[in-house]
């Protein structure tokens, strides 16, 4: 199969590299892809939200499956343009993307179907944003309606905290109009976990569970981030609870649209809190996670273009995944300022050494190439906010996070900043 890519981050790092073990991958492409994933694929110089050149690229190369790793193609209907011609590829239509797009159409969906999740109001305006916020005891959990990178989502601890991020979404408009509605909620309290998902629109195939560290920094402190790690799999979820969240959360929502006569094919993430009052989900996206996906494709042993394909054609039926069952850890290196304003261009260091390491892998996220000045050397710079995802699979969860940082300690790049605390809660 000629097999394309769409992305550039760790994720589709990760996607490239198990696709690229497959038997069933004749050609792989990325578009645009990294520094990393050139080593594996090739790399098609396409921005991932231009669907008419990726469709005329996949029309010209004869493309046999298209994988979208990121949210904004899917949001913008990328795969209804692709179906429309006729062509394979992985991924939500337009509707069912709004399940992450839009967290008020989420929220209202899994009301609608009785998939549990904590009470919420929806506010359009800002003065009856301010007024309830005076009516409820905090923290509350405030939410732009839009796609704001994992950025869009603030606990706040008082009222007066909660009444400024209103300001700043709704009028100062910093997630642009992702922030003209938002969501006020109860804050739960509890421990988070990843649930992905393949669907074919009827059957699902589960991932491997995860847990991901969100703040920039050590013990949750801080913003919100796209992910600073995460490991798989997540103690908290045990065979019972894995059991209950595909039954009261996946199958719910895969069964409930299929009986109004609507397909969801694709990966669905469902994030999870765990509480003493039961389960809550707190999001849904419509793809792969990131993170996640870095941490759990390692301990794959199954094809994933097996699975992916099946999806596509909707013949997943009692299709299984084969899994090591070693755990696996994820690190991101990012650039210093992360998740705010960060400089570009730092050259990376220590790559080589790691290469030798057994069972760790460094999944390229924000990396282009460049040539030396002096002596023409091939070099790794970043080029983005999070850099580089290193990754390690270990007998147990200490022994996975000492080859994950023992890893890390090898790579330099100016400015660097990572989290020293991935995994705490599965080493506890």
């Amino acid at each position: 199969m000629r097999i394309l890519v769409i992305g550039s981050g760790g994720r589709e790092h990760a996607l490239c590299w198990k696709i690229a073990q497959s038997p069933k991958c004749e050609k792989l492409y990325c578009a645009p892809g990294n520094a990393g994933v050139s080593e594996i694929a090739e790399l098609v110089d396409i921005k991932t939200d231009d669907v008419d050149a990726l469709l005329k690229f996949a029309k010209t190369k004869s493309i046999d499956l298209t994988i979208v790793g990121p949210e904004m193609p899917l949001v913008g209907g990328i795969v209804d343009r692709f179906e429309k011609e006729n062509l394979k590829i992985f991924g939500p239509t337009k509707e069912f993307a709004m399940l992450e797009g839009s967290k008020v159409y989420a929220k209202e969906l899994m009301k609608k179907l009785g998939v549990p999740t904590s009470d919420f109001r929806v506010f359009e305006r800002i003065d009856d944003a301010l007024k309830y916020i005076e009516t409820k005891k905090m923290p509350v959990v405030i939410k732009a309606d839009g796609l704001c990178a994992g950025k869009g989502v603030v606990i706040c601890k008082a009222s007066n905290e909660a009444k400024n991020t209103l300001k700043k979404m709704m009028v100062d408009k910093i997630f642009d109009s992702a922030g003209e509605r938002v969501i006020i909620e109860e804050c739960l309290a509890g421990e988070e976990a990843s649930i992905i998902v393949i669907s074919d629109g009827k059957n699902v195939v589960p991932l491997a569970s995860s847990q991901d560290h969100k703040r920039i920094f050590n013990n949750d402190k801080g913003p919100n981030t796209g992910g600073m790690g995460a490991y798989s799999p997540a103690p908290i979820i045990t065979d019972k609870l894995f059991k209950k969240i595909l039954d009261t959360v996946i199958f719910p929502v895969i069964k409930g649209l299929a009986k109004e006569g609507k397909s969801y094919k694709g990966a669905l993430y469902a994030g999870i809190m765990v509480t003493d009052r039961g389960l809550f989900v707190l999001e849904f996206n419509a793809r792969f996670g990131d993170p996640e996906t870095q941490a759990i494709l390692p301990r794959l042993k199954s094809d994933l273009v097996e699975a992916i394909n099946r999806a596509v054609i909707g013949q997943l039926g009692d299709y299984n995944l084969e899994w090591d069952a070693r755990p696996c850890i994820c690190v991101v290196m990012a650039s210093g300022g992360y998740p705010g304003d960060y400089e570009k261009g730092m050259e990376i260091k220590g790559l080589d050494e790691v290469k030798k390491m057994k069972d760790v892998i460094v999944f390229h996220a924000g990396t282009k190439l460049a040539k030396s000045f002096t002596d023409k050397r091939k070099l790794y710079i970043t080029n983005g906010g999070r850099v580089l995802n290193v990754t390690a699979l270990g007998d147990d969860y200490a022994c996975a996070v000492d080859n994950c940082y023992n890893a890390v300690k090898k790579i330099h790049f100016e400015k660097m900043q990572y989290r020293t605390d991935i995994a705490r809660r599965a080493l506890k």
